[in-house]
């Protein structure tokens, strides 16, 4: 069995793919161009990748590949009409991240709630030092206890988020994408009552006709002006230029982003010229990446590929 790793290093380094070895013939590149996967995948049986393209000017002459794993949950990357067509089987993983990217949307959150880039900078440029009294609170922070949060986009993760927003107190309301999702432990209200409702927004939605732009100029006006907004779903769920006017018009009190709608950032993405880190966090789409959730992600395509060809 050939298999071969489009993009490895979007696994990481410091993830043992030894167990591959023992199904076959392994081959990893770092990073593989359009032109560079249709020549790589040629005498492959499996490929494994994150978000190189698949279709048929990619793998046009992979003769042998019976599978197609994605080592993410998204699969927009994949031409599954193409796949079916050639009777090439495809895989995804879900679930291995929900406990990171959870953690990862409390973390987004209380680095700007809690103003810590102010208090960071107020310490470490040397104002504390030698001042009047012990304590300094002029940016002043607020409990999210009793507060009203609003996800938008209920699968495992947004209710993993729920279940810890509970613990701290919070009054959790959903908005459904689909409009298919009721979950009994959550109330489910309409998008616009999700908006005027909620102290914080977080967005645990998959890229879909329904998402794509759903945050947008009009979304953001309704949002309270205490208001704080995060995303660990998908970039083009938000209008960047529409997310970056409300930060500089004050329509939000901040946003912590770990996806954007091109990825490595743009040089031209509006977000850019926003430098003031007590409205705008962002991450490099690492909320996914803990090394346990990577490691777990490894181990669960590696058992893929042992199921499938049992």
């Amino acid at each position: 069995m050939n298999i071969v790793f489009l993009d490895a290093k979007s696994i990481g380094s410091d993830i043992d793919l030894t167990p591959f070895d023992t199904l076959g013939n392994v081959t990893k590149y770092d990073f593989s161009s359009p032109e560079e996967t249709l020549e790589r995948t040629r005498d492959a049986d499996v490929i494994i990748l994150n978000k190189v393209s698949i279709n048929e000017s990619t793998i046009g002459n992979a003769s042998h590949l019976k599978l197609v794993c994605v080592t993410a949950t998204g699969t927009n990357n994949l031409d599954k009409e193409y796949l079916d067509r050639k009777g090439i089987a495809w895989r995804n993983v879900a679930g291995y991240s929900t406990e990171t990217v959870a953690q990862h949307t409390f973390a987004l959150l209380f680095y700007l709630m809690e103003k810590l880039a102010y208090y960071d900078d107020y310490v470490k440029s040397e104002k504390y030092v030698g001042d009047t009294i012990f304590t300094h609170f002029s940016n002043v922070f607020h409990e999210i206890s009793g507060k009203t949060w609003g996800i938008i986009g209920m699968g495992n993760i947004g209710q993993r988020v729920a279940t810890i927003a509970k613990c701290f107190g919070c009054n959790v309301i959903y908005y459904s994408t689909s409009g298919k999702n009721n979950q009994a432990d959550w109330q489910r209200v309409s998008f616009d009552e999700l908006l005027t409702q909620s102290d914080i927004v977080s967005v645990h939605a998959p890229l879909t006709a329904e998402t794509q732009g759903l945050m947008n100029a009009a979304a953001f006006k309704k949002m309270k002006d205490t208001a704080y907004f995060i995303n660990v779903g998908r970039g083009p769920i938000v209008v960047e230029a529409d997310l970056a006017a409300a930060l500089e018009n004050g329509d939000i009190a901040g946003a912590g982003l770990d996806v954007l709608s091109v990825e490595p950032m743009a040089a031209d993405n509006p977000l850019v010229r926003i430098k003031d880190s007590n409205k705008l966090m962002i991450t490099p789409h690492i909320a996914w990446a803990s090394i346990e959730a990577r490691t777990r992600l490894m181990k669960i395509i590696y058992g893929q590929v042992v199921d499938f060809f049992k």
